[in-house]
């Protein structure tokens, strides 16, 4: 290995580092919490180091964002794999995306609720923005009905997952009444 690469891999997983510490930061403590003094002291290395890699927070955030966002369609498609027709499927997605929100409430905060800096429903949107976005219309696209446009009822489906999770997680929703309201929102919304 040369030196060159061995400097790009060392740069690399100081990065991984970096992002790793900081999720985990602010699922312990949230994302007051993440600093980038508190960072460089957790990780072992200085402020400018940090710096080299991210310009501040905002660009941490949007590291977490899109790792998460790669996880988040990971498990829909996971999820939606395993099951069985439209109906098994939607619920699979429903469940695996609520479930996801709670498990990682800071990440779900950087991917949808943080400024990450990063471009969203437009053409230069990061591929892992649209990865996620894609694992939901695959599964979503079929039960969409006649005339309805797959993106748009996709879109709709995502809102009502996406004021669940943060209603629940707010305390504005009873958390046992989740499966009630998953049924609710499948057997109400989708096309079976």
């Amino acid at each position: 290995m040369s030196v060159q690469e061995r400097k790009q891999r060392q740069r690399m997983e100081r990065e991984r580092l970096i992002v790793a510490t900081a999720r985990e930061l602010a699922e312990r403590q949230g994302w007051d919490a993440v600093t980038t003094r508190r960072l460089a002291e957790r990780i072992e290395y200085s402020q400018p180091v940090l710096y080299s890699h991210f310009r501040g927070k905002r660009e941490i955030i949007g590291a977490v964002a899109l790792e998460g966002a790669a996880e988040m369609a990971l498990a829909v498609r996971a999820a939606t794999a395993a099951a069985d027709g439209p109906r098994a499927r939607v619920t699979a997605l429903a469940r695996a995306y609520l479930h996801f929100a709670e498990r990682n409430p800071a990440v779900y905060d950087a991917i949808f609720q943080l400024d990450g800096g990063l471009a969203y429903a437009r053409e230069e949107t990061p591929e892992p923005l649209k990865d996620a976005f894609a694992a939901l219309l695959e599964c979503l696209g079929e039960v969409a009905g006649d005339g309805v446009h797959p993106g748009l009822f996709t879109e709709v489906f995502w809102a009502a997952l996406h004021g669940l999770a943060t209603l629940t997680r707010a305390g504005r929703l009873p958390p046992e009444d989740t499966e009630a309201r998953v049924e609710l929102l499948v057997n109400r919304l989708a096309v079976l």
